[in-house]
């Protein structure tokens, strides 16, 4: 696959052009400095090329974070085919646009100059002044009016040489990491992917937007998803966007690891597993810095998260450090056999006469001498798994007794650790017209 990468300094629109590159926001977009910080990655297909587009945070940025996000954008630069160096021409050539210049001189690759925010013929004259950076000639475009972009990438498709990469059939397993800031996720994603690809720091909110990396594991295809902490109350309208990206990232992820602290977990606990609950994907709780429970704690610990995330009480956990790379294969390995089971099928037959087993296991809801009847029971869905149950009364069924089926399908039917939805639905004589209840787990 080919790979380009996107630098400049601070706010000069690299992440609006990524954005509009691959088609979508995946990128956080604010009208100050600093917001991108990690080296963010997105497939794009241009004339059948299929393109990893990495964004890269501001360099030359004169703040704490300058030596970090130079750092990631030199790994960006690492196999890169073209770099798409970005310059807001309107505003002149600043002291940082020359470091970043000299810096890609240094580093030997393809650049293709981009005055951003010429959005229309009479701001051309800007460009000028960008000649003497030695690149040759800059484009003209407009991230924000998708002004130029044809031309762009037509100067960075002569660097790309011809695509003869055979496309994977098999979908990768995505998997978003989530978690209060500073729980480790980061750390984690490090340390599976044996690389400083995410910008680790002891303070929170280090991580500011979603980051996506591809990773192979025995095989096995991963995307895995590093997002941004999750407070309860964000300090800022950025860090508030940012949270709302985290929980988009869930929506499309398959798995989900909820990653808590082992020496503090907390209140909000309860509201991420909520999160991840009614997402209706696998979750797999993520103990980490594990090392720094002493031994005399440990059972102490063990039952204190008990109590914290009594209802996802079913979901797997994996205790790990990624200091010591204590567990990581085992969130992998979990992951796999999660999303297995979350993409499976059961026969009708065999669900009925587990239904007749059940039954007889424990009484169904009796109200006022009428009893709740089911009659058929049918998967309708995966991914999760949803079953359609035919009963006499929906309104019959209780809270108590919905948790009851739940459990025996994840435990009688292998689907241990998978959210399991019931979907009820009314048949005969006190059929009501109604669509029937749903329940989650």
């Amino acid at each position: 696959m080919h790979k380009v990468a996107i630098v400049g300094r601070p706010n000069v629109g690299k992440s609006s052009l990524f954005n509009r590159l691959i088609g979508r926001r995946e990128a956080v977009v604010a009208d100050f400095p600093g917001v991108t910080r990690d080296a963010k990655e997105g497939l794009m297909l241009y004339h059948n090329h299929r393109i990893t587009l990495i964004d890269t945070g501001g360099l030359w940025s004169g703040d704490e974070w300058e030596s970090a996000i130079r750092e990631k954008a030199e790994w960006a630069m690492e196999g890169a085919q073209a770099v798409i160096f970005v310059l807001d021409p309107r505003e002149g050539l600043s002291a940082a646009d020359y470091e970043v210049a000299e810096w890609l001189r240094r580093l030997g690759r393809p650049v293709i100059v981009t005055a951003n925010k010429i959005d229309s013929q009479k701001h051309e004259p800007y460009l000028a002044e960008l000649w003497g950076l030695g690149f040759g000639d800059p484009v003209a475009i407009s991230a924000e009016h998708a002004r130029g972009l044809d031309e762009l990438m037509d100067r960075v498709m002569k660097h790309l040489p011809e695509d003869d990469e055979d496309v994977p059939d098999v979908a990768p397993i995505r998997i978003s990491l989530i978690g209060r800031p500073n729980v480790g996720k980061s750390s984690l994603l490090n340390a599976i992917t044996q690389s400083d690809r995410a910008i680790v720091a002891d303070q929170p909110g280090t991580t500011r937007d979603s980051l996506d990396v591809e990773w192979d594991y025995g095989g096995q295809r991963f995307v895995l998803v590093d997002t941004a902490g999750i407070r309860k109350k964000p300090d800022t309208a950025i860090e508030d966007y940012a949270i709302q990206r985290s929980q988009a990232a869930i929506e499309r992820s398959d798995i989900i690891w909820l990653v808590v602290n082992a020496t503090d977990i907390g209140d909000h606990e309860l509201k991420l597993a909520n999160i991840a609950y009614e997402s209706g994907k696998p979750v797999i709780v993520v103990v980490n810095k594990w090392d720094l429970v002493p031994d005399e704690e440990l059972k102490r610990t063990e039952k204190d998260l008990s109590q914290k995330l009594h209802h996802i009480s079913f979901a797997p956990r994996v205790y790990t450090s990624a200091i010591n790379d204590y567990g990581i294969h085992d969130m992998l390995a979990e992951a796999m056999k999660l999303y297995e089971k979350w993409q499976s099928r059961i026969p009708t037959a065999e669900l009925n006469r587990w239904l007749e087993v059940w039954q007889m296991r424990q009484a169904v809801p009796n109200f006022h001498g009428k009893k709740l009847k089911m009659y058929f029971m049918t998967q309708v869905e995966t991914a999760p798994p949803t079953f359609a149950i035919f009963c006499n009364r929906a309104d019959f069924v209780t809270r108590a007794y919905e948790g009851f089926l739940q459990n025996r399908i994840r435990e009688d039917l292998q689907l241990a650790g998978v959210p399991v939805r019931l979907k009820w639905k009314e048949k005969g004589p006190y059929k009501k017209g109604k669509k029937g209840e749903e329940a989650e787990a």
